[in-house]
């Protein structure tokens, strides 16, 4: 670590700096949406165009399956991603209330529940009252001392709205990128599947790199590890039309 790193290091640890950053409300985060929905909107019409090269189909029949697959499977994808943090925050609504009701009840054995959690951190003695008594004084505290050591629930930063729509969008705008060949008639069928081929492969390499900027990973190992999840993908689908054109006899 060099000296630059070493003060700005130190400057976000001084007092001042500290209060202020954990006294800032805290924001859902979006980036986990965005990269989800952006994968799976880009694996969708890829394998959606994959499979319809593979069973010999025209670029008017793969646009659209390609844009119906995306708005159908987009806002699916969307409501589905709203109604499980929804899901969350009434689970956690519910254990809140239902520790409110305890302490009411056995304010002793909810006591006894803070004791031993930090005694299980390793605090014994004077200390480990101490740290019950100034804990168990303040009914929003305990309360959300139980949510986050007890049962492991965090209430903050989800937002379903904010999901359902980041994901939404992600997967409408990655999820397009590989049908934009197919609105050039100019190209040839196999022009414009090779072209919706890099194209997708950009956008997979993308997400993955983005995603290691985000969150700290090697760059080039993520965004090959994001290209091949999204390339196996496209493979099944295009050996799944060629498979149904050969048994079946798919026309284009």
């Amino acid at each position: 670590m060099d000296q630059r790193e070493r003060r700005a290091l130190e400057a976000e640890h001084r007092p001042e700096a500290i209060r202020r950053r954990l006294s800032a409300p805290q924001r859902a985060e979006t980036v986990p949406d965005a990269i989800l929905g952006g994968i799976d909107g880009c694996v969708t019409t890829f394998a959606v165009v994959s499979g319809a090269f593979g069973a010999g189909f025209s670029a008017t029949v793969a646009l659209v399956l390609g844009f119906a697959n995306l708005l159908a499977d987009g806002f699916s994808m969307a409501v589905s991603n709203y109604e499980s943090i929804q899901a969350q925050r009434e689970h956690i609504q519910g254990v809140r209330e239902r520790e409110n009701h305890h302490i009411d009840a056995v304010p002793e054995g909810e006591r006894e529940e803070i004791r031993e959690i930090f005694r299980r951190k390793g605090l014994a003695g004077e200390t480990l009252e101490q740290v019950v008594a100034a804990i168990t004084e303040d009914r929003e505290v305990w309360i959300e001392t139980m949510l986050t050591e007890e049962h492991g629930l965090q209430r903050m930063g989800l937002s379903p709205l904010r999901s359902a729509l980041t994901t939404f969008l992600a997967f409408l705008v990655v999820g397009a990128m590989p049908l934009l060949p197919y609105t050039l008639a100019t190209l040839s069928l196999t022009q414009q599947f090779l072209a919706s081929l890099a194209m997708a492969g950009v956008m997979f390499l993308g997400i993955g790199m983005l995603k290691s900027l985000v969150y700290g990973q090697p760059v080039v190992k993520s965004g090959l590890r994001t290209l091949l999840m999204g390339g196996a993908a496209a493979g099944l689908a295009f050996l799944t039309g060629h498979l149904a054109q050969t048994l079946f006899g798919v026309a284009a």
